[in-house]
């Protein structure tokens, strides 16, 4: 009786352990997938690529074995298609006070977006950004809802937030289908004055969207004589209690000639700043120049109608002329930047304009 208690207290468990069913085996794995799996995510590298003969017109016709690519001095499997991939653009427009003279120039070229740069299958956005971002119209590929879009901008207050507008720009682009073109038209000044963003993250943004900037830069000094002055500040002293020259009496004539009255004497000064700034440092403060170098544009410019139309009708025929070469890196390990060399075989007369790279990790 005790042995046939001790069997039921300690072993009756036991057996009911054995009796549950045993779990599910692992599924079984292919002899070929067995083994450590690393997966690693690369992107896919878009580049437009502009082909000049020694006289600088475009060449056409040449074929997708001839290109050859290399990225940081290492060959790359390519694929070049020479159909035209349709657009998507956004363009965005300066619309502050500094800028009221020349917008009635760019009110007039909405009707020249669609058949000149978008073309019959693309789609256009339009932006306008003083100190704000404003959206006047979602993509469409509607001529007359472009055309009405542009010409509703309206000058606003004295900011430019241009490198924000800029990344809304590239935030709208990343979400447009792969098979598109991504393009953003910029017609603006080439500063920036409010941004709360930075050109080198936009930049990158940009590349990783691959995104091409085109700019059509106003001109800065047209703009400082054309403009309407600024009200001036308040001044918490009045013009007889600052100090005037030795043996100067404080005379209401002497005041004024002086410091001015009506802030006269200081409408000069903003003139002479942007004069020096174009003379000595043009290549500085430049966000424009960043862009489009960075992403495989160019800058266009101009101070009169026919210069403005000139300028939409060339980045229309650049764009529809480019071949468009996709790959993705055989080099991911490399981080940094990635310079980007395109060559063409049997063709030493000519040259190729594309973006210079990439830049491969996160920034600091």
């Amino acid at each position: 009786m005790r042995r046939s208690r001790l069997f039921t207290t300690f072993l009756a468990p036991l057996l009911l352990l054995g009796q549950q069913p045993a779990p599910p085996a692992p599924p079984q794995q292919p002899a070929e997938e067995t083994g450590a799996q690393f997966t690693t995510t690369v992107r896919e590298v878009l580049v437009p690529v502009t082909v000049i003969d020694e006289d600088g017109n475009y060449v056409d016709g040449l074929q997708p074995h001839q290109f050859h690519l290399f990225d940081n001095e290492k060959p790359q499997d390519i694929q070049v298609d020479v159909a035209f991939h349709p657009i998507s653009i956004v363009v965005a427009v300066q619309a502050n006070s500094a800028v009221e003279s020349v917008l009635p120039k760019i009110q007039k070229i909405g009707g020249l977006l669609q058949p000149l740069v978008v073309g019959d299958q693309g789609e256009a956005s339009v932006l306008a950004f003083d100190h704000r971002i404003q959206l006047l119209q979602e993509f469409t590929s509607n001529p007359e809802k472009i055309t009405q879009a542009v010409a509703k901008i309206k000058p606003g207050s004295s900011s430019s937030r241009m490198i924000d507008a800029v990344n809304e720009a590239v935030r709208m682009l990343r979400n447009r289908p792969q098979n598109r073109r991504r393009v953003i038209l910029l017609i603006s000044e080439t500063r920036d004055i409010a941004s709360e963003g930075r050109a080198r993250e936009t930049l990158h943004a940009a590349q990783i969207a691959n995104v091409s900037i085109y700019t059509v830069n106003m001109s800065r000094l047209f703009t400082t004589l054309t403009a309407k002055p600024q009200p001036p500040r308040p001044d918490p002293l009045p013009p007889a209690a600052r100090p005037l020259p030795p043996n100067v009496p404080a005379t209401p004539t002497a005041v004024m000639n002086t410091w001015g009255s009506h802030g006269s004497a200081a409408n000069f000064v903003p003139l002479l700043v942007e004069i020096f700034r174009d003379i000595k440092a043009i290549f500085k403060s430049n966000p424009a120049e960043v862009f489009t170098k960075g992403t495989g544009g160019r800058e266009f410019a101009f101070t009169t109608q026919r210069g403005l139309e000139e300028a939409i009708s060339d980045i229309g025929r650049e764009i529809h002329s480019q071949y468009l070469i996709s790959y993705t890196p055989n080099n991911t390990e490399d981080g940094g930047f990635h310079e980007i060399k395109i060559a063409v075989a049997g063709r030493r007369d000519v040259k190729t304009i594309n973006r210079p790279g990439y830049w491969l990790g996160p920034l600091k």
